[in-house]
């Protein structure tokens, strides 16, 4: 960890004085808590201090410091202590600011990106503790030239108009707004109010290793590419704000285009569903485009391009055929099923087992990680099967030639008859099927066996199958 003090010059960019005038978008009002978030490096440093300044002229205004600890650095612990001291420095000269902060436990899975694992634990941290603190504003200290680099950066992963609309100067999610003040300043304007206040800030080691895509753009293409276009951050940010309009007038039409292609809701039929044969009446391109925004719309994820052109390539001969199929898209799953598209949480890839006995001998909850899944057992008044029944069940696979009853008075018929007239897609009709004694209690996608039934005069329970989920 470096600290460092910025020292003072005579010249600074003419957008200083509206840094100087606190926060624009955010700034703060009387009575009101706003928290910045606060790494305590440079720009950061810059926009609590003009936050704290701002809130110090109004009336019972407060500002909360929001610290992360990743626990990625050597230096984690420095710069928590460096943040704690200047946030007490600054209050002891009667600014109305303090700090709170929260510890991340990051375990990233192999092939995980690092810094988009420890992005989304950050701002779920950041939510956590501005919620605590009473504020529904967060304030974030990105500027120009993080927007102009967000813009290459998206350019070069081969993004579309969401990804090069970069960030949104002002967004609401989850309750919280979330607002970069600074976004249209250049990074010199934040560089300059540092050194004219004086600022003591930290310097984090990681921002020269090559390994992170954003440290390779800041040291080896912007240099290259500032000296050989002056104007390239205005110009790069000027089109990530071009492409943010564009992204508004196509989520508009996007979703008036999605209302006529939703399923007819019925208890058959999943929430959100598509049709598929609608969808593929629509020109190739509006299929790619309205794909990706029932997913996002659906998921709040962003579906994979590979996703996108395997869906688009393969559902027509799918649909010609009747052929049902799901497609793993990150942590979601999207199922083809009777010209339908739905989805649902991926389930976590599991390989057939052997029998699994368990002994049920009350309601609750039975995970049964061999299938990958858990037995939720539930009371009823009727229409379940009695508990005394249940003391020793066994899960197994489909073995072939099962029958079942959907109700007392309808006839018992094949599993794949019942399936297809229950509309079960495929891949939920692999099991596990629950039986005791030999006989059949249970289908995932079906529910209890009519036969299985037990009098109102004994405790009745029924039986739910929930996977478990990769999210």
């Amino acid at each position: 960890m470096t600290a460092c003090k910025a020292t003072a010059v005579t010249t600074t960019p003419r957008s200083i004085e509206l840094l100087d005038n606190a926060s624009g978008l955010g700034a703060p009002v009387a009575g009101a808590c706003l928290a910045v978030a606060y790494s305590g490096g440079r720009d950061s440093t810059a926009l609590l201090h003009a936050t704290s300044v701002a809130a110090a002229a109004l009336p019972g205004a407060s500002v909360v410091a929001l610290h992360i600890h990743h626990g990625l650095s050597a230096h984690a612990d420095q710069w928590l202590a460096h943040a704690q001291a200047q946030c007490a420095a600054w209050a002891a000269q009667g600014l109305p600011v303090s700090l709170t902060w929260r510890k991340l436990s990051l375990t990233p899975e192999e092939g995980d990106s690092v810094e988009a694992v420890a992005r989304d634990a950050r701002y779920k941290a950041l939510k956590a503790m501005a919620d605590e603190a009473g504020a529904d504003t967060v304030l974030l200290a990105h500027h120009r030239r993080d927007q102009a680099e967000t813009f290459l950066l998206q350019a070069l992963r081969g993004a579309g108009v969401a990804g090069l609309s970069g960030m949104p100067q002002e967004a609401q999610r989850h309750g919280i707004r979330w607002v970069r003040p600074w976004l249209h300043h250049p990074r010199e304007a934040i560089e300059a109010y540092v050194r004219q206040h004086g600022l003591m800030f930290v310097e984090d080691d990681s921002n020269v290793n090559p390994r992170f895509a954003r440290n390779r753009m800041r040291l080896a293409v912007w240099p290259a590419l500032a000296s050989a276009f002056e104007q390239a951050e205005a110009s790069l940010a000027q089109a990530a704000g071009r492409a943010a309009d564009a992204r508004s007038c196509l989520d508009d039409w996007l979703a008036q285009s999605l209302v006529p292609l939703y399923a007819t809701d019925s208890d058959d039929v999943p929430a959100g569903a598509l049709d598929a044969h609608a969808l593929l009446r629509t020109p190739l391109a509006h299929q790619r485009e309205l794909l990706r925004h029932w997913f996002t719309m659906q998921t709040g994820r962003f579906l994979p391009a590979s996703s996108v052109a395997r869906m688009t390539q393969e559902m027509p001969a799918l649909i010609d055929t009747g052929r049902s199929i799901q497609w793993r898209c990150g942590a979601f799953d999207v199922g083809l099923y009777r010209g339908l598209l739905s989805w649902r949480p991926a389930s976590l890839a599991v390989a057939p087992v052997l029998d699994v006995v368990l002994s049920i001998t009350a309601t609750g909850v039975y995970p049964v990680p061999e299938w990958g899944g858990t037995l939720v057992v539930s009371p009823v008044l009727a229409d379940g099967v009695a508990l005394s029944q249940l003391g020793q069940v066994t899960l197994r696979s489909r073995q072939g030639g099962e029958n079942f009853q959907l109700g007392p008075k309808r006839p018992a018929r094949s599993l794949r008859k019942q399936f297809q007239a229950e509309a079960v897609p495929e891949w939920e009709r692999a099991g596990p099927l629950i039986v005791a004694c030999d006989r059949l209690i249970y289908v995932r996608g079906l529910g209890l066996d009519a036969r299985a039934w037990g009098h109102s005069d004994e405790p009745l329970v029924t039986l739910t199958w929930v996977d478990d989920l990769t999210i």
